[in-house]
């Protein structure tokens, strides 16, 4: 999963994000779910042969069918533990019926989508 270098290739992390974004919004829709878009990738840093990864999922927004899922992908040094925001990327998944049309999906809750909008 790494290149010359011996740093996670990026494509690996984009296929990385969008299964966690894929379970992200599986788990709030409880519904199949198909990736419409990506809206942005930032790299920060790079994740070096041997390190963790550690994805963490939000749902940051929500339409009639589709969420929008922000993940997170940390690298973690196992044995000194420091730990560094990797990869950020944002996208669009559309919740799916049993025809394989776009369904409805929850509602963002209030609290959720006050907390999202303020984050970073």
């Amino acid at each position: 999963m790494t290149n010359h270098y011996g740093t996670l290739f990026g494509g690996q992390a984009l296929a990385l994000i969008d299964k966690a974004a894929f379970i992200g919004a599986s788990r709030y829709a409880r519904r199949t779910v198909v990736t419409a878009s990506s809206e942005r990738v930032d790299f920060h840093v790079p994740v070096r042969q041997g390190q963790l990864v550690e994805l963490v999922t939000r749902i940051v927004a929500t339409g009639r069918s589709s969420m929008t899922v922000e993940v997170d992908l940390f690298a973690e040094d196992l044995l000194t533990g420091d730990r560094q925001l990797a990869t950020r990327g944002r996208f669009v998944l559309v919740a799916l019926d049993a025809h394989g049309k776009p369904t409805n999906v929850p509602p963002l809750p209030e609290s959720q989508a006050a907390a999202s909008v303020g984050a970073s």
